[in-house]
């Protein structure tokens, strides 16, 4: 334990106290980030837990007898359970804001009107304190108080279920959570934007993120074009494709990798060699761009057949000596023993048997290295601790734990 204090002391959060009253992924992640490289978070949950505790058991998700989500979503952090219903409970959330630097929440807005968890609520009780709100539609507007999740809001309201799906088919639905990632590490930003302006000014203030408008982002060259009344045409499937030079084709041991040309004319006649197709590069069919992209259906059979004929090891090598832009496409069961993961540091050691290895905070700082992760808490793990960091003895902790204000 002394070499892991001397490390986050070293760190550049070390220091930094964050208060994580948020459920599910978002706004946890977030805050995990945050834990990765110092801060001291601690993870304020109702009595009956974070329902993110749960969702390993949802149906469709998978399952090998850990609790996956919470461990990635939550490593690093101390846990307090409060019952913020109560006036002791709040009395206790109120006397950690005191001492917080940041206070992370994305409970639904008529939530935090009841629970007294707005920023006007919170703000005169710590005039320095970053009030960060995620939400999944924003701060204001008829659809402030709808609740919103990554795969109706961030995929779903911002277009990208549309752009993706086959013209006349139904909506491809993405998997739980591929939005809550990319949306924490904006608000990571957020609340990192506004520490630094606090630094300056000596004030607080608050933050905000939303689903909605992080999935309009990621999806931003779709949704300005449409800002300017041009849309893209309805998606075909593959044998509709406009370019072979711009598709995913399968290898011989039935894996996958897509090809990105795009400086075809450069890179024709060596694609053509790396493919073993040489006959290719002066055919008339295919010797000019033009050419190439008014038989695409042909040329995509020729390279099928031939794409079938290699495992796709044996394409890797041939495709990256010629200097082809393609990218393989892995399976979840290839990213475990992917290389070039572990060459970066995407997959870190942990030291807790049921989680080995866990997924790193996706940036690096020059010199400074993450904090070991620590097992995520559980319930009210750590509500003594913090209880007496706050100022209560032991009559007062077990007055609080009878009457239910804490757990």
């Amino acid at each position: 334990m002394a070499d892991i204090a001397t490390c986050e002391a070293a760190l550049p959060l070390a220091g930094v106290r964050v208060l994580d009253v948020a459920s599910f992924i978002a706004g946890p992640a977030a805050a995990t980030v945050m834990a990765d490289f110092g801060a001291d978070v601690i993870k304020v949950e109702p009595p009956d837990g974070d329902p993110l505790r749960r969702m390993g058991d949802g149906a469709g998700m998978p399952k090998c007898g850990v609790d996956y989500s919470w461990a990635l979503d939550n490593r690093g952090k101390r846990a307090i359970a409060l019952d913020l219903k109560s006036d002791a409970g709040r009395a206790v959330l109120d006397q950690l804001i005191a001492r917080a630097d940041v206070l992370i929440t994305n409970y639904p807005f008529p939530v935090r009107a009841r629970l007294r968890l707005r920023y006007d609520d919170v703000a005169p009780i710590n005039s320095r304190l970053i009030y960060a709100s995620l939400s999944g539609y924003g701060e204001t507007g008829p659809e402030a108080d709808q609740p919103g999740f990554d795969i109706t809001t961030y995929f779903g309201r911002s277009g990208i279920v549309d752009t993706m799906r086959v013209a006349d088919g139904p909506p491809a639905l993405t998997l739980p959570a591929q939005g809550d990632h990319p949306t924490a590490m904006t608000l990571f930003g957020a609340i990192m934007l506004a520490l630094y302006t606090r630094q300056r000014t000596g004030r607080g203030g608050q933050v905000a993120t939303n689903l909605l408008h992080n999935g309009i982002w990621s999806n931003g060259i779709f949704a300005q074009a449409a800002l300017l009344g041009a849309f893209p045409e309805p998606r075909r499937g593959r044998q509709f494709a406009k370019n072979a030079l711009a598709n995913a084709y399968r290898a011989r041991d039935g894996r996958w990798l897509s090809l990105v040309i795009v400086r075809e004319e450069r890179l024709w006649a060596g694609f053509c060699r790396a493919m073993d197709l040489p006959q290719l590069t002066d055919d008339p069919r295919f010797a000019s761009r033009a050419a190439r992209a008014e038989r695409v259906p042909e040329l995509m059979a020729i390279l099928d057949a031939q794409f079938a004929t290699r495992d796709l090891g044996d394409w890797r090598v041939r495709l990256a000596a010629a200097g082809i832009t393609f990218g393989v496409l892995p399976g979840l069961r290839d990213l475990p023993d992917d290389p070039q993961l572990a060459a970066n540091g995407t997959f870190v050691a942990t030291g807790d048997t049921d989680v080995p290895r866990t997924i790193a905070s996706p940036f690096s700082l020059a010199g400074v290295s993450q904090a070991p992760p620590r097992r995520a808490p559980g319930l009210g793990a750590h509500t003594d601790e913090i209880l007496r960091e706050t100022g209560h003895d032991a009559d007062a902790i077990a007055t609080l734990r009878a009457s239910g204000a804490v757990v």
